[in-house]
């Protein structure tokens, strides 16, 4: 399992690096503890993996100074947990991920956190999907892939995405 929390730390830390994060920013990460382990999404969700990939990340994004919002799986369909302060305003669900709804992942994010909250919906500077868990809809609007050093995480695939603003103007406009 301590190769999980390696493999973790470096994937989270070079899409903050690659990104560009900022302090303040968030990165969205979704996660099958299953695939992680070898099974089939949804099959096998595991706790100690969780933990083991939580702390990796956790690890990376403080040093970076950016806020983790960890996906639920689709029985909570896929809401976000997220710290309080990195979403002041959002409006809070009345849920408690667990390991059967929500998923281990989330699970181990809200019980990590120092004041845990459940929002629908977020709008990720940056995502990291490990294991297929389809992340998209909580990045902004202009996604961009990033290929990263770390292709798996355990045996789940890791797919990565940086945000960046639109560009609107047409071919005349000038963008910075």
């Amino acid at each position: 399992m301590e190769g999980l929390m390696e493999e973790a730390y470096c994937a989270a830390k070079e899409l903050c690096s690659t990104a560009g994060l900022k302090a303040g920013q968030i990165m969205v990460v979704g996660c099958s503890t299953s695939e992680v382990v070898g099974s089939v999404i949804g099959t096998n969700s595991d706790t100690d993996a969780a933990g083991e990939l939580y702390a990796g990340i956790a690890k990376a994004l403080s040093e970076c100074g950016v806020y983790l919002a960890a996906q639920c799986c689709e029985h909570l369909n896929r809401a976000i947990v997220v710290e309080r302060e990195a979403v002041p305003g959002a409006e809070i669900v009345n849920v408690v991920p667990h390991k059967k709804a929500g998923g281990s992942f989330a699970t181990a994010a809200y019980h990590s956190f120092i004041n845990p909250v459940v929002v629908e919906e977020i709008r990720a500077d940056a995502g990291l999907d490990i294991g297929n868990t389809l992340i998209g809809m909580h990045l902004k609007r202009v996604a961009v892939p990033v290929r990263l050093s770390v292709e798996r995480i355990g045996k789940a695939f890791v797919v990565a995405a940086r945000t960046r603003p639109k560009y609107i103007g047409g071919e005349r406009a000038r963008y910075g």
